[in-house]
C-alpha cells in the first residue's frame, strides 16, 4: 500500500470484533444498542452494524443524522439538546424518519409544541455527574415539570429519560469506570421511579458512554445503550482501562520527513490538522499526542518501548524514538501512529483507508 501523505487506517476485522463484544454484551442483558455514529461518520462503517442487527442510531447532530437518514437509516436520536435555530431542518427530518431528540428545558418544548409539523419522540437529558449539560439529576421538580410539559403536547411523545455518563472519561481504573456505571445507573432509576410514581407509564432509560459499555457487564436496569468510540477505541480508552491495545482498530500512517540524530527525533508529515491536538500524560507526567506502532508491510505490531508523538504544531509532528528504532527509521519511510482520540482524528481526516487498501468516505463530518 503506497502512503505519501498522512492517511488514517482501519482495521475491519478488529472494528468487527469490537462491533461483536458490544453487540454480544446487549443481547446478554436484552437492551437495545443504539451505537453512536460520531465516532465514524461512515456510510460503509454503518452498513457493517446492520449485520449484527442494528436498525437505530444516535448522532450529534442534524447534520450527521440527515446524512444516515440520506443512507436508509430510519430511526436515529440526535444526542444532542434541541437547537431551535434548526427547526426548519427537524421538521423535514421528521417527516422521513423516527425521529427521537433530546430537551431539557420547559421553553424547548413549548418551542417544539408551537413549531413543529410533524410528531417527534423526545428523551429528557438528565446530567447524572459530567456537568456538561441535562438538568441535574436530583432536581426533581425540573425533572417533573418538563416531563408535564412534554405529556401535555400534542406533538411530542415522551419516551423518557437519557444520560451520557461522561465523566467516565475521567477515569484511571476498571474500578473507576464500574463505580461511575452503578452510580448513573441508581440515579436514573430514581428518576425513573419517581415519574412512574406520578403516572407515567414505561418510562425508558438510555445511557451512553464507551466506557462503561466496555467495562460493565449489568446492564440490565437500562432499554437502551449507545456507546460510540468502541467501533475504533483509541489511546484514551485503553489509558483508563475500557480496551486493551490490540482492541485499537485504527492507526495513523505518517511519513517521515526529517531525522535529528542529536535529539533521536524525527519530523513526520501530520499534525493538529490529522491528529487534532488531544493527548494524554503517561505515567511520568509526559504529554503523549500519539504512540509508535510496529509494522510489516499492512499489518501492525505491539507499541514500540519509549516512542511517542511528543509535540505537535499545524501540519508538523515531532516523534521521540528509541535508540534502536530511530538507527532503523530513513526518511521517506512512514511510521504508524496510535491515535490519542479516534472521533476528533476520523473528523479531521474525513476519509479512512482500509489495510486492504479500499478508501472509505467519512461522510458525515
Amino acid at each position: 500500500m503506497e502512503i505519501i501523505t498522512p492517511t488514517l487506517l482501519v482495521d475491519k476485522d478488529q472494528v468487527y470484533r469490537n462491533i461483536n463484544k458490544i453487540a454480544e454484551k446487549a443481547k446478554r442483558n436484552n437492551v437495545r444498542l443504539r451505537p453512536h455514529f460520531k465516532t465514524h461518520q461512515s456510510a460503509e462503517i454503518g452498513n457493517w452494524f446492520k449485520e449484527f442487527g442494528i436498525q437505530a442510531i444516535t448522532v450529534s447532530s442534524i447534520r450527521m443524522a440527515e446524512c444516515f437518514a440520506n443512507e436508509g437509516w430510519k430511526d436515529i436520536t440526535i444526542a444532542f439538546p434541541v437547537n431551535t435555530l434548526e427547526i426548519t431542518k427537524i421538521n423535514d427530518l421528521a417527516k422521513k424518519i423516527n425521529l427521537n431528540v433530546i430537551v431539557e428545558t420547559k421553553e424547548t418544548v413549548q418551542f417544539l409544541e408551537d413549531n413543529l409539523k410533524t410528531k417527534v419522540k423526545v428523551w429528557i437529558n438528565i446530567d447524572v455527574g459530567y456537568h456538561r449539560d441535562g438538568i441535574q439529576w436530583d432536581d426533581f421538580n425540573e425533572i417533573m415539570e418538563v416531563a408535564k410539559k412534554i405529556e401535555d403536547s400534542s406533538l411530542l411523545s415522551f419516551i423518557g429519560i437519557l444520560t451520557h455518563a461522561g465523566h467516565s472519561y475521567k477515569s484511571r481504573t476498571k474500578e473507576e469506570i464500574l463505580q461511575t456505571h452503578l452510580d448513573s445507573i441508581s440515579r436514573m432509576k430514581e428518576i425513573q421511579q419517581l415519574l412512574e410514581k406520578n403516572n407515567f407509564a414505561d418510562v425508558e432509560i438510555s445511557v451512553g458512554d464507551t466506557p462503561t459499555a466496555s467495562v460493565a457487564e449489568d446492564f440490565i436496569e437500562v432499554d437502551e445503550i449507545r456507546p460510540g468510540n468502541f467501533v475504533f477505541y483509541d489511546l484514551k480508552q485503553e489509558q483508563i482501562g475500557s480496551c486493551k491495545e490490540e482492541e485499537i482498530a485504527i492507526r495513523f500512517a505518517c511519513p517521515v520527513v526529517a531525522k535529528y540524530d542529536k535529539r533521536r527525533e524525527v519530523l513526520i508529515d501530520g499534525g493538529a490538522i490529522h491528529f487534532s491536538k488531544d493527548y494524554i500524560i503517561n505515567s511520568e507526567g509526559k504529554m503523549i499526542f500519539g504512540y509508535i506502532s510496529e509494522h510489516n508491510n499492512d499489518k501492525w505490531g505491539k507499541r514500540v518501548k519509549d516512542s511517542y508523538v511528543k509535540s505537535i504544531s499545524q501540519e508538523h509532528g515531532t516523534v521521540k524514538l528509541n535508540v534502536e528504532y530511530f538507527n532503523k527509521i530513513q526518511v521517506g519511510d512512514t511510521l504508524i501512529i496510535i491515535p490519542v482520540h479516534a472521533c476528533l482524528a476520523t473528523n479531521i481526516m474525513g476519509k479512512l483507508r482500509l489495510i486492504t487498501g479500499e478508501e472509505i468516505d467519512a461522510l458525515c463530518r
